[in-house]
């Protein structure tokens, strides 16, 4: 019950945020929205809603934002010199990484920040390791790879999801 009523808070918190309006016909279909997922997709939160409000998880994710920007900046002028570059060097692959990440939803994370990082696409999650799709194989050894491609994602991902 718990975590439906975290859904419903959460999905109504989203919704305002979307809107950003209180006239009363956007907060009646917010809440009829957020109700309804909280209903049907309310048990399968994949986390104790008490972890989710936990304030240093909050310090973390807020510290992991600007890192994140700064790392698909730096993804995207390196994509961007490439495809200007006369010669178009690029040495295409999929390698397997490691990662210490222990929940589902952390590893999902760091798969999505990976695949939004321009240049890279998680092609496959099994258990600890990630298959992905690199633009440039700097590194077949998984440990060298998974260094590089990771980067400081999952320093910060362990401290807001495990």
């Amino acid at each position: 019950m718990t975590r439906r009523i975290a859904y419903l808070v959460l999905g109504f918190v989203v919704w305002m945020l979307l809107v950003y309006t209180f006239q009363y016909q956007e907060v009646l279909v917010g809440v009829g929205v957020a109700l309804l997922t909280a209903v049907f997709f309310g048990r399968h939160l994949p986390v104790q809603p008490s972890r989710l409000l936990h304030p240093v998880r909050w310090f973390w994710l807020l510290v992991y934002i600007p890192v994140f920007v700064y790392m698909c900046l730096k993804a995207n002028i390196d994509v961007a010199l490439r495809v200007l570059s006369p010669g178009l060097q690029i040495r295409p692959g999929i390698v397997k990484i490691r990662t210490n990440l222990k929940s589902d939803v952390a590893r999902v994370f760091l798969a999505n920040s990976i695949t939004l990082t321009p240049g890279t696409m998680t092609v496959e999650i099994k258990d600890d390791v990630l298959y992905i799709h690199w633009i440039e194989v700097g590194a077949s050894d998984i440990t060298a790879a998974s260094k590089a491609i990771i980067g400081p994602f999952e320093y910060f991902l362990a401290r807001i999801f495990d």
